[in-house]
């Protein structure tokens, strides 16, 4: 399957487009083929506007006020930019506006054709099932072979689904999709998270990166990555290194490849994130969001097991 025919998932089966309706595709400089490849397989709409933006320098710093505009003013949004927008006010804002939206940070054209072409309907039954499961649980328990030991509260929080499918006003996902997710209880994170799988602004994690957590904040950082995580900190503050949400791949054609977009939507895999949740129900809003991957976890909602040793067993 080609590039062509991937853009005609997302356009057609991903969002729904439909004749009467105006399609956004935003996109930078090194997101301009499959911008391009969104636009014209969005040509059948009403009003299809393709935006090229510069770069922005973070996942999850805010767009330009235009573009900000522009996505209270369309019907359906294709954000395929190099940096994810995903956790920003101007996304936050569309959706509230009832945009469907669907971000694809770091897309690759070898993703698109490997990962679009899924079973929707399977993948999202597994996570909506997962995002309930993740609603009515209290505590979080994840452990590693390699050595990962964190617990944290996510009583009250509510679990979310990532399933591709962006049919109704307001409903956001990534594509590739798949996942379930969550934001932890502020403050309740303590223990030890050893990433082995990748990290968004960073890539593939070859040699294991040890973080120690105390009371909902990274308190010190061991082997790859240190400088990267340190310099994050030393730009955006204390608040970079919250610990924000719990993720749980669930697409069956996804696989670990140094793309986050793409490795966080890994099955068996979970994902810790650092920084922002102020847009799925945390309390803490920075101009950050950094996903770590986990190979291999063994997952524990409460007194249950979800993934054992990075099988789902639910």
């Amino acid at each position: 399957m080609g590039l062509k025919e991937s853009a005609k998932i997302a356009v057609e089966t991903a969002m729904g487009l439909k004749r009467n309706e105006v399609a956004l595709i935003i996109c930078d400089e090194k997101s301009r083929k499959i911008g391009y490849a969104l636009f014209e397989a969005a040509r059948f709409a009403k009003e299809p506007i393709l935006i090229e933006m510069e770069e922005r320098e973070s996942n999850g710093e805010e767009p330009p006020e235009l573009v900000a505009n522009a996505l209270l003013h369309c019907d359906v949004a294709l954000i395929p930019t190099t940096k994810s927008l995903s956790h920003t006010k101007a996304r936050m804002a569309a959706s509230c506006n009832g945009a469907r939206i669907a971000t694809l940070p770091g897309i690759t054209e070898n993703m698109m054709e490997r990962t679009l072409n899924v079973d929707y309907k399977e993948m999202e039954s597994l996570s909506k099932r997962l995002a309930r499961k993740l609603t009515i649980t209290e505590k979080v328990k994840i452990q590693t072979e390699r050595g990962t030991d964190l617990t944290f509260s996510i009583k009250g929080r509510e679990g979310h689904p990532d399933t591709g499918i962006c049919h109704s006003p307001g409903d956001f996902s990534n594509l590739p999709a798949g996942e379930a997710y969550i934001a932890p209880l502020e403050g309740t994170a303590s223990g030890r998270l050893i990433i082995d799988g990748s990290l968004a602004g960073y890539g593939l994690i070859k040699k294991p990166l040890e973080i120690k957590i105390d009371k909902g904040y990274i308190t010190e950082v061991n082997g790859e990555a240190v400088d990267f995580l340190k310099s994050v900190h030393k730009k955006y503050g204390k608040d970079a290194w919250n610990v924000a949400e719990l993720g749980i791949g669930t697409n069956p054609k996804a696989k670990i490849t140094g793309l986050v977009l793409e490795d966080e939507k890994v099955r068996g895999t979970i994902h810790i994130a650092f920084g922002d949740n102020s847009t799925f129900g945390g309390t803490v809003s920075v101009d950050s969001h950094l996903d770590g991957v986990l190979k291999n976890p063994t997952l524990i909602l409460d007194k249950t097991t979800i993934i054992e040793k990075g099988k789902l067993v639910i």
